[in-house]
């Protein structure tokens, strides 16, 4: 590739390769089989990986069409909640002739090998959760038309945003939990540099700030069971908290929380309520069931399917965030006697 230049070209590809430029597209177009051996079809393709390769995507759906493929990128396969959103947008996509490839990245561990390496193009769109955002930036999926999951519309690296309403499901826990008569909590809070638990926070800080004689304490755990455990006990056992009420950011957190609570004598919700989000199989597999607030994910990888279909068909998406609903179960009452 030239001194300088921004782009690798299909002419750079085909010098790597010792090819030429017809061998270069039809290798990348997928249709090489009988016009140029496997070998050369895979020293392509590796030239292509080793440059950076990406075909210019608007020349080559005038050429050939669309290939009615989307990516969805999340943070990984092991979750519930992603496993629903990728239901959803294969559901949609599928009523419109589309595929759907999923692109896990799962945390400590880094983004997994891309299902694409040098054949970007054999993308339409790309569909991300703002918690995947390394991985869309590793992959270059942010150079597609992108539609962005639980991200700030006002920062958003995609063409559209698809959220919950989150806000909304923050105040409801707040409100079911002030009216109790809870005035002191403790946020068991996500530790995920996201949009959405930074907007977590920022909700329940503004719901209970708004009630004088309250307090809101945060401690950060990464979402897992043990660890939430750990950081849950540690706060519930310093000797300045005032805590009747956990709120949590996920329902495992929630569930770290009820085996910290048991540990110090805690009975919920007698001495302590606690509060989760998702509405996961787990919440109602705790004993006592978890008041937590529910997220349609499945409807969520609908609208994010949706939006991205308008953004390619150069639409605008319709706007508005999703209703959520707070489930109230067993594991909120009002504050044991003093």
């Amino acid at each position: 590739m030239a001194a300088g230049s921004t782009r690798p070209t299909s002419r750079d590809v085909a010098q790597a390769a010792g090819v030429s430029q017809a061998a270069v597209s039809l290798v990348l177009g997928d249709k090489w089989r009988g016009r140029v051996s496997a070998t050369t079809a895979e020293r392509v393709r590796e030239a292509a990986r080793d440059l950076g390769y990406r075909p210019n995507l608007a020349a080559r759906n005038l050429r050939l069409g669309r290939t009615r493929t989307v990516l969805l990128v999340v943070p990984a396969l092991t979750t519930e909640f992603f496993a629903g959103v990728y239901t959803g947008a294969a559901r949609v996509a599928a009523e419109h002739g589309f595929g759907v490839v999923l692109y896990p990245s799962p945390e400590g561990i880094g983004p997994a090998r891309d299902p694409f390496a040098s054949a970007q193009a054999a993308l339409d769109g790309v569909i991300a959760s703002s918690m995947a955002a390394d991985a869309l930036t590793a992959i270059r999926g942010d150079q597609l038309p992108l539609v962005m999951l639980d991200s700030d519309p006002k920062g958003s690296l995609g063409a559209a945003t698809v959220n919950l309403d989150i806000a909304d499901g923050v105040r409801q826990v707040a409100d079911h939990l002030l009216a109790l008569g809870h005035r002191h909590f403790l946020h068991l809070a996500a530790d995920i540099p996201s949009w959405t638990f930074e907007a977590r926070a920022r909700e329940l800080a503004a719901q209970v700030g708004a009630v004088t004689g309250t307090s809101v304490r945060t401690t950060r755990a990464p979402i897992s069971i043990d660890s939430a455990l750990k950081a849950a006990e540690a706060a519930l056992a310093d000797p300045g908290s005032r805590a009747t009420a956990i709120v949590c950011d996920d329902d495992k957190l929630a569930a770290g929380a009820y085996k910290a609570a048991r540990r110090l004598g805690l009975r919920i919700p007698d001495d302590l309520s606690v509060t989760g989000l998702d509405d996961l199989a787990l919440a109602t597999a705790l004993d006592p069931e978890l008041t937590t607030v529910r997220l349609d994910a499945e409807l969520f990888g609908e609208h994010g399917m949706r939006a991205l279909l308008a953004v390619l068909d150069g639409r605008t998406p319709h706007e508005g965030d999703i209703p959520v609903e707070l489930v109230v179960r067993g594991s909120t009452a009002p504050p044991g006697a003093p």
